[in-house]
């Protein structure tokens, strides 16, 4: 009887593992500059200790120092130095930074601190900016380590990037506490949508609110973004008190997505501000209430009505919707009649606006690219991380906003 093994043979050489993409590309431009930078910055960093000590190292100070215009000048000496790795776009080195001891004016000393290099830095400001970039961009905080490997030989990870994702924090604080005194804002458009993300260990489903902004020049800017429970009129309320608060002056048009929690907190803060209800949620809500045969028959009457040149058109063929569909479809009929005028109060606008005055289309586009963005993940790690994405997206252009069409 025959034996089968599957052990190898060990009289036939073992195959060789063929390099990863990329492994055998070698660039000498890339190669010299990373053997040089390690002088560089050390340099760079014993002249600085140079200029503080008024004198190079094993030097003494020039006699014309020791005058009266320099009885101030700092007192010290160096002893010795330590070995620091430093990541930054010319990947990952090890460099000596020397170390002194300056003394006080009350007799003490204490350790001197490069200011270029800073004390427990770990990567340049570059590194950290591409790393973040790279997350902002799609790549979730596990794959950011394959996608900048080349760059920094492996040296960054999934906490490297959350390490630096929060340090984006305090520029998120800033932006949400900054004055809005200044901003010329005419127009007002607020919406919600839906992110997944984990609370208590378990994957939950919270509201982003965001208001964004028109200035009097037709640019779009964006003014609060709020992770909240629900769109209930108090958590508007909150959001809409806040920017009064930091200074923000009274609009004169609002687009609003239909919640009813909303229009009752614009009605309390805002009272008389015309208010236009999203003409594309509406239509959403009118197939909702029908059979799907009976779609492309509402949509084509609805953009007859919706897209008419003139006020007098979409009075009429508004009239017109109602009897038909009242006798075909009532609960149809029910749905617009429900949104009232708010539907068409874009035609207070010149009917050059009329166009980006009828939806909250500026917020919806920003939903579809964030989400489109945060599909790599699913669920989120906080409800605040979510809301300081969104922000982080558009204040570092992954995300950009232009001015109203035809404004």
């Amino acid at each position: 009887m025959t034996s089968v093994s599957t052990k190898p043979d060990s009289s036939q050489p073992a195959a060789e593992t063929s390099p990863a993409l990329f492994d055998d590309w070698f660039d000498p431009v890339e190669a010299g500059l990373r053997e040089r930078v390690r002088g560089f910055i050390e340099e760079m960093i014993r002249e600085e200790l140079d200029t503080v000590l008024a004198r190079p190292r094993y030097g003494r100070r020039q006699e014309a120092s020791l005058g009266a215009e320099d009885a101030g000048a700092v007192v010290g000496h160096r002893h010795g130095s330590r070995e620091r790795s430093l990541t930054g776009t010319f990947g990952k080195t090890a460099i000596t930074v020397p170390r002194a001891r300056l003394e006080q004016p009350d007799g003490t000393t204490t350790e001197w601190r490069s200011g270029a290099f800073r004390a427990y830095q770990r990567r340049t400001l570059a590194a950290d900016a591409l790393i973040a970039g790279s997350y902002l961009a799609g790549t979730n905080t596990r794959r950011v380590r394959g996608a900048l490997s080349t760059l920094f030989a492996g040296s960054v990870g999934k906490d490297t990037v959350s390490r630096v994702w929060r340090k984006v924090k305090s520029d998120w604080d800033a932006w949400n506490a900054r004055p809005l005194g200044d901003e010329a804002i005419f127009r007002l458009i607020l919406d919600g949508t839906v992110v997944r993300v984990r609370l208590d260990r378990k994957a939950t489903s919270m509201l982003l609110l965001v208001v964004m902004g028109v200035r009097a020049d037709g640019q779009k800017v964006l003014l609060a973004i709020k992770s909240m429970g629900s769109e209930s009129a108090e958590v508007w309320r909150t959001v809409l008190d806040d920017l009064i608060k930091r200074g923000l002056r009274r609009p004169e048009f609002l687009i609003v997505d239909g919640a009813g929690g909303l229009e009752k907190a614009i009605a309390a803060v805002w009272h008389g501000v015309p208010v236009q209800r999203c003409t594309v949620h509406k239509h959403r809500n009118l197939l909702a209430h029908a059979p799907e045969r009976l779609y492309e028959e509402i949509t084509a009457d609805y953009n007859d009505m919706i897209y008419a040149a003139t006020p007098e058109e979409i009075t009429a063929r508004r009239r017109a919707f109602l009897r038909k569909w009242r006798i075909k479809h009532r609960a149809v009929a029910d749905s617009l009649e429900e949104a009232g005028d708010s539907l068409f109060a874009f035609v207070r606008l010149p009917p050059s606006q009329w166009r980006s005055g009828r939806a909250t289309n500026a917020i919806e586009r920003l939903h579809e690219e964030f989400k489109r963005r945060i599909k790599t993940q699913t669920v989120l790690p906080s409800a605040d991380t979510a809301a300081m994405l969104f922000w982080a997206l558009l204040a570092s252009g992954q995300i950009s906003t232009r001015k109203v069409d035809c404004w």
